[in-house]
């Protein structure tokens, strides 16, 4: 595959106005501050779901001694960053203010690697520069946002990303210093090409799907001999991997995935969860911090249905690389992205929000693409309402989804809400009633998680603990419980 582009042509100084431009600065900058505003009202937000095990009550990030003493480990410049934040103290806030600068440094980059990429497409700078401006603006206030900054747990996800996003920047900028031949600009091409291999060992020490990133590249440059230029990331992949095989930890949590179900049940089940990936994209009022997806453990009709559609996607999109390459690359990116999580290795949970943080890259430039087209060439006063209109809505999505991490009460109740028949929601609601000092809301939310799953021990212990005054997390004294007797109605086990 040959790139759309000559080879002395330089799509950086092409895609850009005049490095010099204030407005050129200023447009760069709306994605950050875009994020800065919507993001704003969030940071009072506490504490919720897994925060509390991976950084509340995990000893091993409360302070930078205790991090090193736990070292090697699994996602350690993850931990680290933890670790920093809790040493300045426990407050959520710390953390979200941080969660809220990777995400605005994020859209910044988004919009100048599209702005790029654009010009490599075909498109001229102008249309380059708002497609890409438009996709940094979806990427920076679409609710599907929230799980990977307003939820701290989050950080894994958006903060590898970040990194990603970095690597792809300084490769483009190494790519693009190579051009020349002169001996000064080998030089800085190889400084990149070394700050490329570092961001990228950061995004994995953040979260292991980043090692899909040489693959990113190689689609993100539109050029089929990229792949030689790429072998040192590919090299750097089996060395990471050789080291990740290496920590117990990581062979435990394999073991894991391969005993959670089998392959193939994987893949069936898999092939419902990309479309409800897929659906959220298009659905910003629907967002779900729990989703409970159907397990598939049998060939069906519609698992075969799914399985041949998303190979049919996959098959026209590389067919038609070079004759679409935009829409070719969405899908492309899209599916990428969302392989390391959502094809061959199970996981507990199907599916999560959170794993759309880079997919959703490819979808938001082929859409805004299209609307900018659009805007230029048809019935641009239509196609600007209709910018307007998709930028409001996310907006408006995003700060209401925000208003739902105030505290453990409101997010379950709209996680509860959501999924009536998830029996894990309604124990996590109750534990969030009880310790909010809400006693019979809990007793009454515990026997519904016992009904919904009646295999669940969780509930039953939780609610025993509850009667009998024990139940961890509960402040009996500022609640004022008291122990119900044997024999009231409520003591039933």
């Amino acid at each position: 595959m040959r790139s759309v582009l000559p080879l002395r042509t330089d799509p950086i100084a092409a895609s850009t106005p005049t490095a010099t431009s204030w407005l050129w600065v200023g447009l760069w900058l709306l994605p950050a501050l875009v994020v800065v505003l919507v993001w704003l009202p969030s940071l009072s937000a506490g504490f919720q779901f897994d925060d509390w095990n991976v950084i509340v009550h995990e000893p091993k990030v409360h302070s930078l001694a205790a991090w090193w003493a736990s070292m090697p480990g699994i996602r350690p410049l993850l931990k680290l960053s933890y670790a920093a934040h809790y040493a300045m103290g426990p407050d959520p806030i710390v953390f979200r203010v941080f969660n809220m600068g990777i995400h605005a440094l994020s859209a910044m980059l988004v919009f100048w690697l599209l702005q790029v990429r654009g010009v490599r497409a075909g498109l001229t700078p102008s249309h380059a520069m708002l497609a890409g401006l438009l996709a940094a603006l979806i990427f920076a206030i679409h609710p599907v946002q929230t799980e990977a900054v307003t939820y701290i747990s989050g950080r894994s996800s958006s903060l590898s990303a970040f990194f990603c996003l970095v690597a792809l920047w300084c490769w483009v900028r190494g790519d693009s210093s190579g051009q020349g031949s002169s001996l000064p600009r080998k030089r800085e091409s190889i400084l990149w090409s070394f700050a490329s291999c570092a961001a990228f060992i950061a995004a994995v020490a953040c979260k292991e799907t980043a090692l899909i990133l040489p693959l990113a590249l190689w689609l993100y440059s539109a050029d089929g001999h990229a792949f030689r230029r790429l072998m040192p990331l590919f090299a750097l992949v089996a060395v990471l991997l050789l080291l990740a095989a290496s920590l117990p930890r990581y062979r435990d949590l394999l073991d894991v995935s391969l005993q959670t179900r089998s392959i193939t049940e994987n893949l069936l089940t898999q092939s419902r969860a990309v479309l409800y990936l897929a659906g959220q994209l298009i659905r910003p009022w629907n967002m779900n911090a729990d989703p409970e997806l159907t397990v598939i453990t049998q060939v069906d009709a519609t698992s075969l249905l799914l399985c041949s559609g998303w190979s049919v996607a996959l098959g026209a999109a590389l067919w038609n690389v070079r004759r679409k390459p935009i829409g070719a690359f969405a899908v492309l990116w899209f599916l990428l992205w969302l392989a390391p999580t959502n094809s061959l290795l199970p996981r507990l949970d199907p599916a999560n929000d959170r794993q759309l943080y880079l997919a959703m890259i490819g979808p938001a430039w082929w859409l805004s693409v299209q609307l900018i087209r659009w805007a230029q060439t048809r019935r641009p006063l239509l196609a600007m309402l209709t910018i307007a209109l998709v930028l409001g809505s996310l907006c408006a999505a995003t700060i209401e989804r925000n208003r739902i991490y105030e505290t453990e009460v409101t997010f379950w109740e709209d996680t509860a809400a959501r999924n009536p028949a998830n029996a894990r929601a309604a124990n996590n609601l109750a534990m969030a009633y009880a310790m909010a000092c809400r006693r019979e809301d809990a007793l009454r939310e515990f026997d519904r998680a016992i009904s919904l799953d009646p295999s669940d021990f969780r509930a039953r212990i939780n609610r025993k603990f509850l009667r009998e005054g024990e139940l961890p997390g509960v402040d009996e004294a500022r609640c004022g419980n008291s122990v119900i007797p044997a024999g009231h109605p409520l003591s039933r086990v």
